[in-house]
């Protein structure tokens, strides 16, 4: 089964394809790259939700029509964490991929998009995809955000958890790559590294290098996983 992973920017990436051995193949796309090592297509597809739509919408349509199609779309990339429960260099996947900031402000607060009466708001990737690779990985699963603006004080962080009990992490792409996998009738998963905490920003307590090196272990350990994993294990419970 063929892997598409979707990053926001080079450096991602390219701790993904670190995880993966043999020779590195790069495939031009409009406006992006592939670099497609064995089973595995990795891209850097830009930062925020609507750039890692297009980039995940252009490259399935790309494999499309392939002799082997895309089985699998995984965003991947370093993010922020809800601390304490995920610290600093851990692993979080998603076992919902949230858009936390898609709908209205009103007088009475926020209301998603979904209560507003059209779209969705939530994307849920298969759940014995998820307890396996944060089996192989050691990573933590529960809800991920997707935000368009990163979290930059204690306030905007606490409302979110409190609009989001259990949120364990905040990213820029999720959202935006499930709904081209969605379209496509792909399956979607979220991996992410913890490089910071969600909140005050404080660029010297950032971990982005640990961040990135776990990333890289990560995909080391779940590569199989990934690979060998079949949608009729979610359909048998």
């Amino acid at each position: 089964m063929r892997v598409l992973v979707v990053t926001a920017v080079p450096v991602e990436r390219d701790a993904v394809t670190r995880a993966f051995g043999g020779a590195e193949e790069h495939v031009a796309l409009p406006g992006a790259e592939l670099h497609r090592r064995g089973a595995f297509d990795v891209l850097a597809g830009g930062a925020g939700p609507a750039a890692a739509a297009a980039a995940t919408a252009f490259a399935l349509a790309s494999g499309a029509s392939a002799s082997a199609p895309y089985g699998l779309v995984v965003s991947a990339g370093i993010g922020g964490a809800f601390t304490p429960v995920t610290p600093l260099g851990s692993l979080v996947v998603a076992d919902g991929i949230v858009a936390a900031d898609l709908g209205a402000e009103t007088a009475d607060g926020f209301l998603p998009v979904t209560a507003l009466g059209f779209g969705r708001d939530r994307f849920t990737p298969p759940p014995a995809l998820v307890r396996k690779v944060a089996a192989a990985t050691g990573a933590a699963a529960g809800p991920v955000l997707t935000v368009s603006t990163v979290t930059g004080s204690a306030e905007r962080a606490g409302a979110l958890l409190a609009a989001h009990p259990g949120a364990l992490a905040e990213a820029m792409e999720g959202f935006g790559v499930a709904e081209a996998a969605a379209r496509a009738d792909v399956p979607v998963l979220e991996v992410r590294a913890v490089s910071n905490a969600v909140g005050p920003r404080d660029r010297d307590a950032w971990r982005i290098g640990d961040a990135l090196a776990a990333l890289t272990d990560a995909f080391g350990k779940a590569a199989p996983v990934l690979q060998g994993w079949n949608s009729h294990e979610d359909l048998e419970g």
